[in-house]
C-alpha cells in the first residue's frame, strides 16, 4: 500500500521534526534508563516495572516510526502562493455558524492537514466533516454539515 501524502504547513513540518528529534534523543534515553532500573529489580517474571518500561519503549518506537513516515510523505503547503478566493488547506477563514437549534456564532478556523488538527485551537482538518465541506467554498457561500445534533450551516465570511 502506498503511503498517502500528508499536507503540512511550514509550522507543522517544524513541529514534526522537533518531536522526532525529542523522541530520538531525550525520550529514548529516558526509556532506556527506566528499563535499566527495572532490570536491577531482578526476576523479570514478576517485574511490573520492567513490563511497563518495555511497553513505553514499544509505544515510543511506534510513534518514531509514524513521525518518520509522516515526514517522508510530507507535502509542505507554500502559504505565500495560496489564493484567497476559495477555501483550501492553509486557508484562515471566518465563518458564521448556525447550529441545528438555530443558535448563531462566529468562528475563526485554519484548515490544516489531519496531523496538525487542533479543534480547540481553531485548526480543523481537511478530512473532518466541517473541513471537507468548507474546501472549495467561496466568500458568501453557505455549506451544510451533518452533525450528531442535526444540520449545521457554515457561511464563509472571509478567507485569508
Amino acid at each position: 500500500m502506498a503511503d498517502k501524502q500528508i499536507f503540512v504547513t511550514e509550522e507543522g513540518l517544524a513541529a514534526l521534526e522537533k518531536e522526532l528529534e525529542y523522541l530520538k534523543t531525550v525520550r529514548r534515553k529516558e526509556v532506556a534508563e527506566k528499563i535499566k532500573v527495572a532490570l536491577s529489580f531482578g526476576d523479570l517474571s514478576e517485574n511490573s516495572e520492567y513490563d511497563e518500561a518495555k511497553n513505553d519503549q514499544a509505544i515510543m518506537e511506534a510513534r518514531i516510526a509514524d513521525v518518520e513516515v509522516m515526514l517522508k510523505n510530507a507535502v509542505v503547503i507554500d502559504e505565500s502562493e495560496l489564493n484567497n478566493e476559495t477555501v483550501h488547506i492553509g486557508s484562515k477563514i471566518e465563518v458564521n455558524v448556525t447550529s441545528p437549534t438555530g443558535k448563531k456564532s462566529t468562528k475563526d478556523y485554519k484548515i490544516v492537514g489531519s496531523n496538525e488538527a487542533d479543534p480547540r485551537g481553531g485548526k480543523i482538518s481537511d478530512e473532518s466533516a466541517v473541513g471537507k465541506a468548507l474546501l472549495g467554498a467561496v466568500v458568501g457561500q453557505t455549506v451544510e454539515v451533518e452533525t450528531p445534533a442535526g444540520i449545521s450551516r457554515y457561511q464563509v465570511v472571509t478567507i485569508s
